[in-house]
């Protein structure tokens, strides 16, 4: 096999770094459009015209706005996975009720604080950010499953199925409070609780069984 010439190598760093930072320019001026001007705003000219680059740079980086999008969502997905896992070690809830809770105020908080996180969550519409967002719910839907049976607060033999639609279902309704506010309806968030807490009761270990 022939090796690549270390000059080329050194030479091509400097690019790589370049690219990198290049790269998250791009996605940090999206955030910050996404904040200030919202989705709508938030379109690649205005990146480009933000990161002081041309349109046609951007397009080496990215094809198109979903792309940026979908680079923006993945760090957001990496911080809420790690607060749900800090939530989860946390000593385990009394009721299934205050379980529901704390999962539901704990991404509302996130959402509230990270505007750019909730425009693209709830307003972007891409193949790639569909998936994104399934992928959460399956991946939190198994960790909250196993925390709840754990502390047996759901029994043991409930489909995993049902923790992944009970977060798909969040997600719809957080979709529905967050086009009536942009800060999320508190009437419906509470009613998102009700309607999850409602439904994952009919899995919950019967109080016989704790005795």
């Amino acid at each position: 096999m022939f090796e690549q010439n270390p000059v080329t190598q050194a030479s091509s760093r400097p690019a790589q770094r370049r690219g990198v930072e290049r790269r998250r320019a791009i996605v940090d001026a999206a955030e910050a459009l996404l904040v200030e001007q919202g989705y709508e705003g938030a379109t690649l000219k205005a990146v480009s015209e933000r990161v002081g680059i041309p349109i046609t740079s951007v397009y080496h980086y990215f094809s198109d706005r979903h792309q940026v999008e979908a680079a923006l969502l993945q760090r957001h997905i990496g911080e809420l996975d790690a607060i749900v896992a800090a939530l989860l070690d946390e000593p385990g809830p009394p009721t299934l009720r205050e379980a529901v809770d704390g999962v539901v105020d704990a991404l509302l908080d996130y959402f509230r604080r990270h505007r750019d996180c909730a425009e693209v969550w709830f307003n972007g519409r891409s193949e790639r950010l569909d998936e994104l967002v399934l992928d959460f719910d399956r991946v939190q839907g198994e960790r909250v499953r196993a925390f709840l049976v754990e502390h047996r607060l759901l029994t043991e033999d409930t489909p995993s199925i049902v923790l992944q639609l009970a977060f798909e279902a969040g997600n719809r309704l957080f979709d529905v409070a967050f086009r009536t506010v942009p800060t999320g309806d508190d009437v419906t968030i509470g009613e998102a609780k009700r309607f999850i807490t409602a439904y994952l009761e009919t899995y919950s270990v019967p109080p016989e069984a704790h005795d």
